[in-house]
């Protein structure tokens, strides 16, 4: 019996045993009770969904392509574009300025990142929103007293718009910036060597060489950071920007429905995310392409 234990467990470890093998399967009335229970679980969910007065589904049907809320869904659009654009472009720079060897450089990124990931973006959402407060104008001159050669309030260039934008435009920064780091590291030193003992000049190492490696592991990560910000631009309803939440929340202020709106704004939020996350997976796909290890690793 020992040998035939041995045996067996030599047999569950080599290589060709998949790891399912090593992992003991629950008694048959333990399943059976979890199959039970979920099932439990799960009709009295639809149960509720269908039969609560509550959840007045006439009233999501009614609101669901309202004019004010899909005006706020194509804000929200536009907003998580121009976030994830900001973000990206700045998380580059300080990515790149992390990685440059420079100690100055490196401070300032490294500075950059602890304090918008340090700090919620929430708090920067209304610190934009109410910079006036620090600046009442904003110019463009010469610093310490010197002559200003364009000045505009702060209460005029920072708008509900603006400051979300820029709330969390530069807080996407700081996270898109450790997701290229991290990318940029996962490529092979040797790779940039080769370029440059090639003659590339250091530019054309970056964009045609490790980029395009480091992409493999940059995609997957802001896929979901794309996500997140989709979902992140309802903190601009506190700043009064007509996005998708403020709209739903302009109604139920007005209507007192305020189930059937959140449902509304949350089959939005489940529909957008939907069609990201099927985005994600074709870029994925392509970008993975060649990197596959075919069946047995070999």
């Amino acid at each position: 019996m020992t040998v035939a234990l041995s045996r067996d467990m030599d047999a569950a470890v080599t290589p060709g045993h998949t790891d399912a093998a090593l992992i003991i399967a629950p008694p048959r009335m333990g399943r059976w009770f979890g199959s039970i229970l979920i099932v439990l679980i799960v009709a009295w969910i639809v149960y509720q969904i269908l039969t609560n007065p509550g959840f007045e589904w006439d009233v999501v049907g009614e609101y669901l392509l309202d004019s004010s809320v899909l005006s706020g869904v194509l804000m929200t659009l536009q907003l998580t574009v121009l976030v994830m654009l900001i973000g990206s472009a700045v998380g580059i720079v300080i990515a790149v300025m992390r990685m440059s060897g420079d100690p100055l450089l490196g401070f300032v990124a490294h500075s950059f990142v602890w304090f918008f990931r340090g700090t919620p973006v929430l708090i920067q959402l209304v610190f934009w929103y109410n910079l006036a407060t620090l600046f009442p104008e904003i110019a463009l001159g010469i610093p310490f007293g010197g002559p200003k050669f364009f000045e505009i309030s702060s209460t005029i260039a920072i708008s509900s718009f603006t400051a979300a934008m820029l709330g969390l435009g530069l807080n996407e920064a700081a996270y898109m910036a450790e997701i290229v780091r991290a990318g940029l590291l996962s490529v092979d030193p040797g790779q940039s060597e080769a370029s440059k003992a090639l003659g590339h000049r250091p530019t054309q190492t970056f964009f045609k060489v490790v980029l395009p490696q480091a992409m493999k592991a940059i995609i997957p990560p802001t896929g979901n950071q794309l996500i997140g910000t989709l979902k992140f631009t309802s903190l601009a309803s506190t700043v009064a920007l007509y996005e998708l939440m403020h709209s739903v929340e302009v109604i139920y202020a007005r209507t007192f429905q305020t189930v059937p709106m959140l449902i509304v704004a949350a089959l939005w939020y489940l529909f957008l995310v939907s069609i990201l996350s099927i985005f994600q997976y074709f870029v994925e796909r392509h970008y993975s392409r060649g990197w596959r290890q075919p069946v047995g690793g070999h």
